[in-house]
């Protein structure tokens, strides 16, 4: 973008949204009767500064005198303003008749410029370039898609704060409108809409299918009818926006599976505290590895990642479902407001299409159940996820294979209770991350451990999870990434408090890369 000497470089960075820009929105908005974006709205905003600095830079630039033109007529002691002398100020000092016998009778001004000098200009001449020359800013080099390619999202975001204490104004799926232009609509067509959604048995519909049912009045606007039907259904709490971003699509909120209305069990994690500053430069990376949904990692979001590949813990697996990590983050649809977003599963393999949600307050995609029984998926199964190849699809993919019989260790729970790790030959037929697989003798089993578990201290349980680990090693140490994995088994715990308890009990020992031992004493 080229810097102009007439709006200061930064001026777009520091620039705030005022009252005035507001109305001047609201205004067209309201001319226009189409609901617009932030995005586009900034468009808008861009051009109307652009075109205002440069009337009001015109106006200072032509206070204190008359404009010159070679048609008019000038006394002694006018103040003049010359645009082809880049706006310079004079006053006419002497005036005297000129001789051009090609030319007519005209006269010739002497005037005193700022700075002292004096130059002669002709006056009372009817025919002149000059005459005709529109007097505007010169042309200041700015270019409207240059400012929203590098400030639109800063400039968002000050339109949409500066919006939301604007009663006048609405917003659904991103999109604004004047409240005062909003066509009526009442109970009798929002049970309309409620009837076609439950005949769809609990299939989203977008809003112009809605409205083929929902006969608001003949006439109006489409883009109005459509804004004002979301905007209803928005504000009854019978219905749930569930369309990704650019997209509206309506669901019953009844319809929708309780494990995407609340939190599954196996997803519920009850704070522990602890300090993130005892995490060691090696197990801040391990954290970021694991894609856990409740690590709170600030990492940058890489939009153009197509493919990312991830091992399933416990929890994820028994809930059907997803983390949704800063990494994954990209590969799955969002919203501008919806909490849910329902998209579509894609099996890499067999093409199977699935419903699936996006939850987005607890980050976890809600839909492959099924999917991991089918493909026989145990904790530490790798899934490979990536964007689908059509817009709202997402492609998920288990690596699997034959089945053989292999070691591994396996989660068995004794008679009284206790979790016991054995290895013991199983039948496999997916790939695995070595360190988090375990295969589970009984799911029932291991389920109805989550209610007991709530009640043992979380380093009691870490400590006898060590304990029973080390069994199966000859160095008799746990990996971090393991224990990660197998304390997860019974409770749900992101990784930072675990990482955190290895890092500051006396009871464990850090043997190097990230392995640990019991104490002889706590053993």
């Amino acid at each position: 973008m080229v810097s102009d000497p007439l709006i200061s470089i930064d001026y777009w960075t520091s620039v705030q949204i005022t009252p005035q820009d507001v109305d001047f929105l609201h205004n067209y908005l309201f001319d226009l009767e189409t609901p617009l974006t932030a995005r586009e709205l900034v468009a808008v905003f861009i051009t109307e500064r652009i075109r205002s600095e440069r009337l009001a830079v015109q106006e200072r630039r032509e206070a204190g005198g008359k404009t010159y033109f070679p048609k008019e007529i000038y006394q002694i002691g006018d103040e003049l303003i010359f645009p082809a002398l880049d706006w310079r100020h004079g006053r006419v000092m002497a005036t005297r008749p000129g001789v051009n016998p090609e030319i007519g009778e005209f006269d010739v001004l002497t005037v005193e410029l700022d700075g002292g000098s004096e130059r002669l200009f002709a006056s009372n001449l009817p025919h002149h370039a000059l005459n005709d020359q529109p007097v505007t800013v010169e042309d200041d080099g700015f270019d409207t898609e240059a400012i929203l390619q590098t400030h639109g999202r800063a400039l968002e975001k000050k339109i949409e704060a500066a919006f939301q204490g604007d009663d006048e104004l609405v917003r659904i799926a991103g999109r604004w409108f004047p409240r005062a232009l909003l066509v009526d609509v009442n109970v009798g067509h929002l049970n309309l809409a409620e009837a076609v959604l439950d005949m769809s048995g609990g299939e989203p519909l977008p809003t112009s299918a809605l409205l083929k049912d929902v006969a608001l009045p003949e006439g109006v606007n489409p883009k109005l009818a459509e804004f004002s039907l979301n905007l209803a259904l928005q504000e009854d709490k019978r219905f749930d926006e569930v369309g990704p971003a650019g997209e509206v699509l309506w669901s019953l909120h009844r319809l929708e599976p309780e494990e995407v209305r609340e939190v599954p069990l196996f997803l519920n994690y009850s704070p522990i505290e602890h300090d993130r500053n005892l995490l060691t430069p090696q197990m801040l990376n391990l954290e970021a590895q694991l894609d856990d949904e409740l690590s709170d990692i600030a990492a940058e979001q890489d939009p153009h990642i197509r493919e990312v590949t991830l091992a399933l813990i416990y929890p994820h697996l028994r809930a059907g479902t997803l983390p949704i990590s800063a990494r994954i983050r990209p590969l799955f649809p969002t919203a501008y407001e919806s909490p849910r977003v329902r998209f579509t599963l894609v099996d890499g393999k067999t093409k199977q299409k699935m419903p699936g949600w996006v939850v987005r307050e607890h980050g976890y995609v809600y839909g492959l159940r099924d999917w991991y029984k089918a493909n026989e998926l145990m904790p530490g199964s790798l899934v490979r996820i990536r964007r689908g190849e059509h817009p709202g699809e997402v492609i998920i993919e288990a690596r699997t294979y034959r089945a053989t019989k292999d070691w591994v260790r396996t989660v068995i729970v004794g008679a009284d209770g206790g979790v016991v790790f054995a290895m013991l030959k199983q039948s496999i037929s997916a790939e695995f991350n070595d360190r988090m697989a375990f295969a589970i003798a009984s799911y029932e089993a291991v389920d109805q451990l989550w209610v007991q578990e709530k009640k043992r201290p979380f380093d009691k349980l870490v400590a006898d999870m060590i304990h029973e680990m080390s069994k199966l090693t000859p160095q008799g140490h746990v990996h971090a990434q393991e224990l990660y994995s197998a304390v997860n088994i019974v409770k749900r715990v992101p990784p930072a408090p675990l990482f955190a308890l290895l890092s500051s009990k006396p009871e464990f020992s850090h043997v190097g890369d990230l392995h640990f031992r019991l104490n002889e004493s706590e053993k």
